[in-house]
């Protein structure tokens, strides 16, 4: 009579399933199902496709390396729109009037969600930090096996915009300027070329490796344009260079 009880609960257990009803063990193995709202555990998770780049897997195969990433053509369309100028003074400057690394939701700043974007195989903590993973660095072609070897760049460096035109904005665009997910402003590289190139503009410094150079001068070109930031004439000069070295 157990016997002929258990395999009755079975058949029910089975036909609850195939018709869909809510039964929370149906098909779970221990935690396996457990639901996305449940609070991060200690343990290194997987990390989340980053904002406007899709899987960090695709990094290598081809994908671009930034998001909103314009065309040659497009780009040089731009440069062609940028205002002249001389730099600004820098009085008044500091970094801080640039609020960085904003919070991004799940415990992320701006910072974490781009080391997620931009690499491979990235695991964080509780708190959203990478604990391992890969990343590529476009400026000098190096690969890198952790966190503490590479940088979050600002394309166009807070100092560069400031001198160009971020001296009068509100603190609510500098901030938006220095978080900026959306546009080719942000991105993972080696640490040594991030310091090398400082607040240098194309000019004064150009990516190590010259393959870099077309992409460079794109997302340079981009936010600029974006944020209607202006450029000198060297700059200018550099820039096209820089989109000359693009395929037609």
């Amino acid at each position: 009579m157990l016997t002929g009880r258990r395999r009755r609960a079975g058949a029910f257990v089975v036909t609850a399933c195939v018709m869909g009803l809510a039964l929370t063990w149906c098909g779970t193995k221990g935690d396996e199902a457990a639901p996305s709202t449940a609070r991060p555990s200690a343990s290194p998770s997987a990390a989340p496709p980053g904002p406007g780049s899709g899987s960090g897997e695709d990094k290598g195969r081809g994908a671009e390396p930034l998001p909103g990433l314009p065309s040659a053509g497009e780009a040089r369309a731009e440069l062609a729109r940028l205002v002249v100028a001389a730099p600004r003074s820098m009085s008044g400057y500091s970094r801080a009037r640039f609020p960085h690394w904003a919070q991004q939701g799940h415990r992320c700043d701006t910072r974490e969600t781009v080391l997620a974007r931009d690499g491979r195989a990235v695991r964080r903590d509780a708190e959203c930090r990478a604990v391992s993973g890969a990343w590529h660095s476009l400026y000098d072609g190096k690969d890198l096996k952790a966190a503490s070897e590479v940088d979050i760049d600002h394309i166009v460096p807070l100092a560069n915009a400031w001198r160009s035109g971020a001296d009068a904005w509100d603190t609510e665009r500098r901030k938006a300027f220095a978080n900026d997910l959306t546009h080719p402003q942000l991105l993972t590289v080696s640490a040594g070329s991030n310091r090398a190139k400082g607040d240098q503009s194309p000019d004064q410094w150009q990516p190590p490796d010259t393959a870099a150079w077309c992409v460079y001068g794109r997302a340079w070109t981009s936010v600029k344009s974006t944020y209607g930031l202006t450029v000198t004439n060297d700059e200018r000069a550099m820039l096209t260079k820089m989109l000359g070295t693009c395929p037609s």
